[in-house]
């Protein structure tokens, strides 16, 4: 048997150490942040790093993994532990996913597709956000037969929602993880006070604008707006962004133009509701995955309708300013869906707190914000450094928590 995971990454930073060679992604979590805000614009770290409102339920998200304390047991350890965990029938090698974060080119250029890689080559899933950066085809012909979910913005186009199911069982998708807490766009003051929302510029619309469907209306006329922006070089720059991104997709500036506009007025759907979700059965084959469930009846309902799986999550602290910290909700929705997969989403830094998300009940984690921060550093390299990082001390976690897998972790080890 092997070292673990966990004292295998030691030893390789610590040898280069010796080298005089320091980490080029930072494993400290305040100095990775540090680093990407950096390297990044204002524009662009505000609209990665920021939460609604006030950021309470940003920081709320975090608190809550504070209060809860690990309780290791000596004398039962193992020299090599088992990382990985069943989920929806298919056996991944850590109970670690990457979340679906739009708008990665405002991190790095190569955006979704250097995620992707780097999920393949660590044996991470990668959840495919709607406003990716990058159509889903090209990721998936990226990551070969490495497992990828499809994380859907039901819009109110319902045609345009169908096609962007039809594509994800296309490039082999196994779920479609339906998220339910953006049907509208929450209140974001760092991105209100620069003024930007990188929709407008192009941005996070690579989906769309490969989509045949939603390509089919830019010949449809759209309302105009009631406030006109000033003609500025600000907004001479933003025509030329968008006639850019159009010769990658075959689209003129007027289409970007009509794109942009027609994606803003239709990307969500404000009034959804749980018969939509018997709609929506009907028109895929896969898995559905309800994400931003924190109440318990929510996830009773959704049991009764059929739901395979849940992620309780309050998409990172950016929608709902005073929401509960997802850990918090954790309980209360495991207690009430017995049997039913459910994953955690928001807060998630450490190995430490994957391994509190499993004594919670959680069967597996979605990670965030720290690896587009490792995307903004070091691109696909970047994604690979963070995720190791993470496994390596979720790995060192539990030898030192006295357990030998991921599945054995429960209830047993927290205070």
């Amino acid at each position: 048997m092997g070292p673990g995971r966990g004292r295998t990454r030691q030893t390789e930073i610590y040898l280069r150490g010796l080298g005089g060679e320091r980490p080029a992604v930072p494993v400290q979590l305040a100095d990775l942040q540090e680093a990407a805000r950096r390297t990044l614009g204002a524009a662009e770290f505000a609209y990665i790093a920021g939460g609604a409102g006030a950021e309470r339920t940003l920081r709320a998200n975090l608190a809550a993994f504070e209060r809860v304390q690990l309780v290791p047991r000596m004398l039962s350890g193992t020299k090599e532990r088992d990382l990985s965990v069943e989920l929806l029938g298919q056996r991944l090698a850590s109970p670690l996913l990457l979340a679906p974060i739009g708008v990665l080119e405002s991190a790095r250029p190569e955006a979704d597709l250097a995620v992707a890689r780097a999920a393949a080559a660590e044996q991470v899933p990668f959840v495919f956000s709607s406003q990716a950066s990058v159509p889903m085809e090209t990721c998936a012909a990226a990551m070969g037969a490495a497992p990828r979910w499809f994380q859907l913005y039901w819009s109110s186009d319902d045609e345009v929602t169908r096609s962007l199911i039809r594509r994800a069982e296309a490039c082999g998708a196994s779920a479609l993880v339906l998220t339910l807490d953006t049907t509208l766009l929450g209140w974001r003051p760092r991105d209100l006070d620069l003024g930007s929302l990188p929709f407008l510029r192009g941005q996070g619309l690579a989906q769309y604008l490969s989509d045949p469907v939603f390509r089919s209306r830019l010949g449809q006329a759209m309302p105009l707006p009631s406030v006109r922006p000033p003609v500025t070089p600000q907004l001479l720059s933003t025509a030329a962004q968008l006639r850019a991104k159009g010769k990658t997709f075959g689209l003129s500036l007027k289409e970007m133009q009509r794109a942009a506009a027609r994606f803003t007025a239709t990307y969500s759907r404000p009034d959804l509701g749980w018969d939509d979700l018997d709609r929506l059965r009907g028109w895929t084959r896969l898995p559905i995955i309800l994400k931003g469930v924190l109440h318990p009846d929510d996830a009773r309902e959704a049991a009764r309708r059929g739901v395979d799986g849940l992620i309780v999550s309050n998409h990172g602290g950016r929608q709902l300013d005073g929401a509960v910290a997802s850990l918090d909700a954790l309980p209360d929705v495991v207690a009430a869906v017995p049997g039913m997969p459910v994953l955690l989403d928001s807060g998630v830094r450490t190995g430490s707190d994957i391994a509190k998300a499993l004594a919670l009940g959680a069967q597996a984690v979605l990670l965030g914000r720290p690896y587009v921060y490792g995307l903004a550093l070091g691109g696909e390299a970047g994604v690979r450094a963070v995720i190791q990082n993470l496994l390596a001390e979720f790995d060192l976690t539990l030898g030192l928590l006295g357990v030998g897998a991921a599945r054995e972790v429960g209830p047993q080890h927290l205070r």
